[in-house]
Parts: structure tokens; sequence; C-alpha cells
């Protein structure tokens, strides 16, 4: 699709590809979720960290990227910090060198820190201006730009002549913002209500479907 004049790809992996700027943008990625969560004795599946970190790997080659863009939320929370879930970054990291990675700070960043040093990634806080868009986590209008932007886990329910029903994440491209649906695993999604105009394109499995009315 086309957004302020530039060409973008939406990508099964809940990730959008600037092609002029040779650029991913995700959001959302709650990296140490899992481990936080089993520290606290709440059952939930062991492997997301590598899964999320393989998609990102993934998308990473296949694009040829230069840059990725994280709009918060990069953390769950400090709880999950553990030395195995590092040393995967840094050996993923090592194997990607030349990636820049800029991340945008908020909530959930903000009480779990910035990741360390050897991980090579920028820190800003939001909004971040990056003509002709502003990049930040909370969704809301800015005068600087088309803003781009995550924290609500975008999903809309589809309905089939049936009367079945299904709800998928999705990314939703207004006049003036962009929500993009959130990159880790098992973070749950919250139905939105897309306005009139909007353009909107759900994940089904392997493909992203821009749904129509």
């Amino acid at each position: 699709m086309n957004l302020c004049g530039q060409r973008m790809l939406l990508l099964p992996e809940r990730a959008v590809f600037r092609e002029n700027r040779c650029t991913l943008v995700v959001t959302d990625v709650h990296f140490r979720k899992a481990a936080s969560f089993i520290k606290f004795a709440i059952p939930n599946p062991r492997g997301m960290t590598k899964d999320d970190l393989s998609s990102r790997t993934r998308i990473i080659e296949r694009t040829g990227a230069h840059w990725l863009v994280i709009l918060g939320d990069l953390f769950h929370a400090k709880a999950g910090r553990t030395v195995q879930n590092e040393d995967e970054v840094i050996s993923r990291r090592k194997a990607h060198s030349v990636l820049e990675i800029l991340h945008i700070r908020c909530n959930h960043d903000w009480g779990a820190g910035d990741p360390p040093e050897d991980w090579r990634i920028i820190c800003v806080d939001e909004p971040f201006s990056d003509n002709p868009f502003v990049l930040q986590h909370h969704p809301t209008h800015s005068d600087e730009g088309y803003t781009s932007a995550g924290h609500l886990h975008p999903s809309v329910t589809l309905r089939g002549t049936g009367g079945q029903r299904q709800r998928l994440p999705c990314f939703i491209f207004g006049s003036k913002l962009a929500l993009l649906p959130a990159f880790g695993s098992r973070t749950g999604t919250a139905t939105v209500r897309p306005k009139r105009g909007d353009r909107v394109y759900v994940l089904a499995e392997d493909e992203v479907v821009e749904v129509k009315g």
C-alpha cells in the first residue's frame, strides 16, 4: 500500500516494511512476557521469546532491512529478565550487527528499564519525528505528521454468511493515524471499531488481507 507517498509492505509477522527507508516497524513486542509470568507462577507456554526472535530474524533477512523501529513496550516487565533470554538476543544481535534498532519508550518500558548496552538499541521517548511520520506508542494524533502507533493490540471481528464470527489482529490506517498489531506472542488483542474511511487489513494465518466495507 501507499502511505504519505511512500510504499509500505504489510507483513503477516505483524510488521510494516517501509521500502524507501529500508525500515521495519513493529510495536508491543512485550519481550520476556512468558518469563515474567513463569516467575510469578502464572501458567504460560515456554518458547515464546525464542519464537518472537525467530520471527523477527525471518523478516529482517527476507526484507534486508537496515533499520528496525519498535514503537514501545519492548519489554513486558523487569521480572522477566533471564540470562538465557539475554544470551539469545546477544547471539542474534551479532548475526545482524549492521542492523540499527530504534526503540521508542513507553509504559511497560518505564518500569522494565532500557535494554542492556550490548544489545545496541537506541532508546528515545515518544513522540519521535521521522518525516513525514510521527512514531509513538500511544495512538494520539499529532500536528507534526502522520502518526504510527501501537498500544491497543487492535483486532476486528469478522462475521460470515452463516453467522460465524472470528476475531483477527489487524492493521488500521486512518486519515491521520495508523494502528499496528502487537508483534509479541500471546499479547492478547482488543476489538477496535474502525471509522468510516479507514483501511483495515487483517492477519489471516500467513496472509495480510484487506477487509472491504
